[in-house]
């Protein structure tokens, strides 16, 4: 049974239910977001020589960035397991566009600056195209974005070693996401303990190939995965209602490189 939520949001499988969590007010941190695709992940295949010495260079560089003025943090985040996601929702993608890149993106550096503007004027600096430049070059598939917050749980804690999600949403209405995001992210508090959650929206005028991307962290990988396989909830609750609404969303775990 399906019904109206509001705001143009459909809900299903009501029977399940999870109380309801606060949120903080969003920040107005500028998030640089450089996604790339560099060789194969499986959670007991080490990096490559090359891919390892990759890193090492891309952390030189977001190191030296760190110490600009306008930058917050800027952090590299190297893949260990990319879930199979949700398989009616991946038919969805390939029926509406079969020319669609499902994202599987091996390394990930997220830079947060001072504010959405020093954010875009970053894209100047020589330091960051040398970054920029560096990881285009190394990889087989490079997405970039320019984003904001616009839902917020908690900021996310990357100055220590954890689990962090990052989980890629296609939509076809940017409207009906952020209320299916709230809704859905009562299963992972309740469920996995989440208390944190930056939800990600690229900025006016930026080419990006998603309407949102969410970004939480967990402290070891017992404390997120064995939910993603063995929660019989989580398919009806949370994959179920990204269906109704059109939403697919893929999901990367990574750790601190």
């Amino acid at each position: 049974m399906m019904r109206d939520g509001g705001w143009g949001m459909k809900i299903v499988n009501e029977h399940i239910q999870f109380p309801e969590i606060e949120y903080e007010a969003p920040n107005t941190t500028g998030y640089i977001h450089l996604a790339a695709e560099i060789e194969r992940t499986l959670p007991i295949k080490p990096n490559s020589k090359a891919k390892k010495k990759l890193i090492v260079r891309v952390k030189e560089l977001c190191s030296r960035l760190s110490e600009l003025n306008e930058v917050v943090s800027a952090h590299v985040l190297d893949a260990f397991v990319i879930p199979p996601g949700n398989k009616p929702g991946r038919k969805i993608l390939e029926k509406n566009n079969p020319d669609i890149h499902i994202p599987a993106y091996d390394l990930v550096v997220q830079i947060e600056t001072t504010s959405v503007a020093t954010a875009k004027s970053l894209h100047e600096n020589n330091l960051f195209k040398e970054l920029f430049d560096l990881l285009k070059q190394a990889t087989r598939y490079f997405h970039s974005f320019v984003a904001k917050n616009v839902k917020k749980i908690g900021e996310v804690d990357k100055n220590r070693p954890g689990i962090f999600l990052y989980n890629y949403f296609f939509a076809d209405d940017l409207d009906v996401v952020l209320p299916v995001w709230e809704y859905t992210g009562r299963w992972f508090a309740n469920k996995t303990g989440l208390d944190n959650s930056t939800l990600l929206m690229p900025v006016e005028g930026e080419s990006c190939e998603y309407a949102v991307i969410n970004h939480c962290r967990w402290d070891s990988p017992i404390d997120i995965i064995p939910h993603l396989i063995f929660r019989p909830s989580l398919r009806p609750y949370v994959l179920g209602n990204f269906t109704a609404n059109n939403i697919v969303a893929i999901p990367i775990l990574y750790k601190l490189a």
